[in-house]
């Protein structure tokens, strides 16, 4: 089994996507990329927008390899859009996608714009989504669904994939952010090698309270019990959530570590220096109106 992850916010942009290579398939799982709107007042700034142009040619690029292709939920950042954002992934950039097998979250359980979403997404397929939540098919499993953070917080559930290929269990936990203990229970109830979730999001926590003590306890009981837990995403919005992740790291023996470091790359939280972005490559007024308009690049910033 091969791993490669292809967006997290220490790659630079909010993503979950990631590609699992195996003797019979490639499954690409949750193959979206979004920016902030705005973090301190401030909208993303360039050098933000390259790290997202780069995720989004990664995803085209698998989908042209993807035998299988799963969205856990519909959320921007975590599937194609109908060119809602010019910083996401637009349906309409997708290669052919024929003969791709898609497993996708039901349409229960979901806001009215995830399932305004979810329908436009197969209207452009010109299939009817699956609902996969509970289903199998040879090494891939899909569990039921799972709070999208705290229970009862109105952000719906979400549906998490095992892939089980030999000695090794790799599972995509999606948004759980581990602020539900039922949710981190159903993990390990898959008996996971590896285990890619994202982590919670601290940079909320006066709104999230469940992100201090009860994420802590959560991370450290699925920490204890595997081999590999990556943590990202949410939890890597803040430079408090990377020491939050080392410091788990140091509390116990298996590995610990975000996506970037799995990947062997630098970690770059290019949400979390937004502001200092701005003051150290300022960027004129209407620049983002030049650049939606394809009249300026973020080149000139790199």
């Amino acid at each position: 089994m091969q791993i490669e992850i292809l967006g997290c916010e220490s790659f630079g942009a909010r993503s979950l996507a990631c590609v699992v290579k195996t003797d019979e398939r490639t499954i690409l799982i949750d193959p979206g990329v979004a920016l902030a709107r705005l973090r301190s007042g401030l909208l993303p700034h360039p050098i933000e927008i390259a790290a997202a142009f780069r995720i989004r040619e990664n995803i085209l690029s698998a989908f042209e390899q993807a035998t299988d292709v799963v969205i856990s939920h519909f959320h921007g950042d975590h599937m194609p859009m109908k060119s809602e954002d010019p910083y996401q992934l637009s349906m309409e950039t997708l290669p052919s996608l024929h003969g791709i097998n898609f497993w996708c979250k039901g349409p229960e359980k979901i806001s009215g714009l995830s399932l305004k979403r979810r329908r436009e997404l197969s209207d452009f397929l010109g299939i009817p989504l699956p609902a996969s939540e509970g289903r199998k098919s040879g090494i891939m499993e899909f569990s039921a669904p799972v709070s999208h953070g705290a229970r009862e917080k109105g952000f719906g559930t979400l549906m998490m994939t095992r892939i089980c290929e030999g000695d090794e269990i790799f599972v995509h936990s999606s948004d759980i952010q581990l602020l539900d203990r039922e949710a981190v229970l159903k993990v390990l109830a898959w008996e996971p090698t590896i285990v890619f979730a994202s982590g919670p999001p601290l940079y909320l926590s006066q709104r999230v309270p469940e992100a201090g003590k009860e994420a802590s306890e959560n991370a450290l009981l699925l920490a204890r019990h595997v081999n590999t837990l990556i943590l990202d995403h949410h939890l890597l919005r803040s430079f408090e959530g990377y020491s939050w992740l080392k410091k788990l790291a140091r509390k116990v023996e298996n590995r610990v570590l975000c996506a970037a470091e799995f990947m062997g790359k630098t970690p770059e939280l290019l949400e979390a220096q937004r502001k200092a972005l701005y003051e150290k490559m300022p960027v004129p007024s209407g620049w983002h109106e030049a650049y939606i308009q394809g009249k300026t690049s973020f080149l000139e910033y790199l």
